[in-house]
């Protein structure tokens, strides 16, 4: 049965549905030995699909991890700096992972990596409203006003916040403590958020997405995630 290409690289657990349209759009693609473009369908049952002029192979298990991030480390497949990967903490999963979302250099705590890339696609999506929530530590005193504006939404270059949840924690001398969940992942959306309200963030941890939690795991440490927990991830992701 022919599929879109992006579908089937997805669900290869090559990448997510999105890179795989830019891949294809690059040109990296091909059917049969023909350069597709995007639209183009394919069985993997009987065409020989390549990417970057390697066969595609359909992936066998699905794995799911959630890694704590330490600081120092990219979420990136290589670093042209030659910095630390993520992927460098999961190396005895013998599958390939690949990070789904981003979790910037400075910044640090719950992230899944998986080979599953229609999860990950279904994970990183706007539309489906996956909460993420942070701790973060802040220069500076964070009045409810500043909390209000938080949770309303803040304009940044590319466009107004959704609104989020921000509550405080505590303060302390010349810092303070917040948590914030947002429904969106915005490109370094957190640290935008409070440089807009006249704060420098000290530290940013990411402590849930969804239901998973980070918990009482190590820095630098993994775990996989039980049938349950990725059986309640994918719910509605046939309906996608």
């Amino acid at each position: 049965m022919s599929e879109k290409l992006q579908k089937i690289m997805s669900r290869a657990g090559l990448t997510s549905r999105r890179r795989a349209e830019e891949w294809i759009a690059q040109g990296r693609v091909t059917v049969n030995g023909i350069v597709a473009t995007l639209g183009d369908r394919a069985d993997p049952a009987c065409d020989k699909i390549c990417v970057d002029g390697r066969v595609l192979q359909e992936s066998g298990r699905r794995v799911v991890v959630l890694l704590n991030k330490p600081r120092g480390y990219v979420c990136t497949l290589s670093d042209p700096q030659g910095r630390r990967l993520v992927t460098d903490l999961v190396q005895e999963v013998p599958e390939r992972l690949y990070p789904v979302g981003r979790l910037d250099y400075n910044s640090e705590g719950l992230l899944l990596l998986t080979n599953d890339g229609e999860l990950a696609n279904h994970l990183m999506h706007p539309r489906h409203h996956i909460e993420k929530c942070y701790l973060v530590k802040v220069r500076g005193l964070v009045t409810p006003q500043t909390l209000a504006t938080l949770s309303k939404g803040v304009t940044l270059e590319d466009g107004l916040t959704a609104p989020a949840v921000a509550q405080n924690l505590r303060h302390s001398g010349s810092y303070s403590w917040f948590e914030i969940v947002l429904h969106e992942g915005k490109n370094r959306q957190v640290r935008r958020m409070c440089e807009a309200v006249g704060h420098d963030v000290l530290r940013l941890k990411r402590i849930r997405i969804d239901i998973l939690q980070i918990g009482s795991l190590g820095a630098g440490s993994f775990r996989r995630l039980t049938d349950a927990e990725v059986a309640h991830l994918r719910r509605g992701l046939s309906s996608n």
